[in-house]
């Protein structure tokens, strides 16, 4: 086949994998057998179809999500705190148990997740972390409170990366983004209605059966629990399960959905192998985006249950730190869903990152050296709306830059579980003997930030470093010896693939 004619075509049907031009559209396995062609207004359409069944219901499982997570800072000041003498570092404790059950079961959460499908599968941890959320109002001691925490963290663990993984076997690296943003700024939305529905919730009056009181904080737990379950049994209802077999789709537009992003049904169920292991944990790129992860985890998961203790420690009482945290939250959502916007109409990652983390940075260096109490509050909304477009942008610039749909599984897993190990450390950046400055935790999350920049800085400068190689024909020697069907299974590897900056 003539390799203009080629290349032609492939522009046309084809935009995820190995990329063959200079606006980053890419192949990502083979060629559909048949000249299939489509107009750009049909395929609009379609990823509008595509967009109304997934994005709204993934922002709003990860939002339950990150709710029956982060409830427990909630509670803390609603009377939680007295009952569990969580004096000390016990509470901190109950954090980390969480986080390190998480990370250890994300990226065979996501291996699994490749194998069964998504339709069911993530409804089911749904589920299930909403029924261990209703338990936690039943806990009676502080081991208990320790079993229910890591059982959360087996359920939660393979619900983030295995979302975001769901969404790119959908999207192409261009739209990724913003969709990925829309669903993580449930995160800040779920802060938002964290405080709300915790001042509410509290307040209903205590009921239950005799040996089994619900009251003030165990409200928090039961009721959110409660519409978590609910909704998680609903969801395979609306949840689809791959383009090719889309039920919203006629056969025309699955034909679309699956033809621009260049996947064969083959492509689609080919099983995660060593080697895509190994090409997605490897990866110097993958490794840069985990740790700037990393390090925005240790802001965002940290602000998620330490808010409440450190508006009340501005001097506020438990009812106003929960009000009060709702309006930086609302910000972050805002914030985040047009920087995920904005990168995605630019082809950018790494600017995004590295910009936004500068407001994050001032915010800890106004709240490590000021005291008014005001002026801090004003800081958080300056840690918020830099800090909350991080989680999404490093993740998706990571899948982004991994091509192939197996080694985006890892690839999500892998990232998010290295990722979430910033969620462990946050745990312990905010304790008792350091209040009401906290200055140990905003120092912490102050270098963090700066370090945030720097790592953006550095996936800029490597990525274009990659692919002026590749254009100058550096990397060709990896298609030596080595048939069609080889040459692609290379993925991100292959010379002709272009890095996003």
């Amino acid at each position: 086949m003539d390799m203009e004619k080629s290349e032609k075509t492939v522009a046309r049907q084809i935009e995820h994998g190995l990329n063959s031009s200079k606006d980053g559209s890419d192949i990502d396995g083979s060629l559909p057998a048949d000249d299939f062609d489509w107009t750009e207004a049909e395929e609009t359409a379609v990823r509008r179809k595509i967009d109304w069944h997934t994005v709204p219901l993934v922002t709003l499982l990860y939002m339950l999500c990150f709710l029956d997570r982060a409830n427990i800072g909630n509670a803390r000041i609603q009377g939680m705190e007295l009952e569990f003498d969580l004096s000390g570092v016990r509470f901190n404790w109950a954090l980390s148990i969480f986080y390190i059950v998480y990370l250890l079961v994300e990226v065979p959460s996501n291996i699994l997740l490749k194998r069964v499908g998504p339709r069911f599968y993530l409804p089911l941890l749904v589920c299930g972390f909403g029924l261990v959320s209703m338990c936690t109002a039943f806990v009676k001691t502080y081991d208990g409170l320790l079993g229910v925490r890591a059982l959360l963290g087996i359920f939660e663990g393979g619900a983030m990366p295995g979302m975001a993984f769901f969404l790119s076997c959908f999207y192409k690296r261009n739209e990724l983004l913003f969709r990925i943003g829309i669903y993580v700024s449930a995160a800040s939305i779920a802060g938002a209605f964290g405080g709300l529905l915790a001042t509410g919730l509290s307040r209903i009056p205590e009921w239950g059966a005799t040996n089994a009181r619900v009251y003030a904080w165990r409200n928090i737990f039961f009721f959110e629990g409660l519409v978590t379950v609910i909704v998680g049994l609903l969801a395979p209802i609306w949840m689809p399960t791959a383009p090719h077999d889309a039920y919203f789709l006629n056969d025309r537009e699955r034909r679309i959905a699956v033809g621009r992003l260049a996947r064969e049904h083959k492509a689609n169920n080919n099983a995660v192998t060593l080697k895509d292991m190994k090409q997605a944990m490897l990866s110097l790129h993958n490794y840069t985006c985990a740790l700037g992860f990393f390090l925005i985890n240790i802001t965002v998961q940290g602000l998620s249950v330490f808010m409440p203790t450190i508006l009340r420690d501005l001097g506020w009482t438990a009812t106003q730190a929960q009000l009060y945290s709702v309006p930086p939250y609302v910000c972050a959502c805002v914030v985040a869903v047009g920087v995920a916007y904005a990168s995605d109409k630019t082809h950018k990652r790494g600017i995004w990152l590295a910009v936004f983390s500068v407001f994050a940075l001032i915010g800890f260096a106004i709240l490590r050296w000021e005291t008014n109490a005001n002026i801090r509050y004003m800081a958080v909304f300056f840690v918020t709306i830099g800090a909350f477009p991080g989680g999404p942008g490093f993740l998706s610039w990571a899948i982004n830059n991994s091509a192939g749909p197996s080694v985006r599984a890892v690839t999500s897993g892998w990232v998010v579980t290295l990722g979430t190990m910033g969620g462990i450390v946050a745990t312990w950046t905010y304790i008792p003997a350091d209040a009401p400055r906290y200055f140990t935790g905003h120092t912490i999350n102050l270098g963090g930030q700066i370090a945030v920049v720097a790592l953006s800085i550095f996936g800029i400068f490597y990525c274009m470093w990659e692919n002026r190689a590749r254009e100058a024909g550096k990397r060709d020697y990896r298609l030596q010896g080595l048939s069609e069907d080889e040459q692609e299974q290379l993925g991100d590897k292959h010379p002709r693939f272009r890095y996003w900056t």
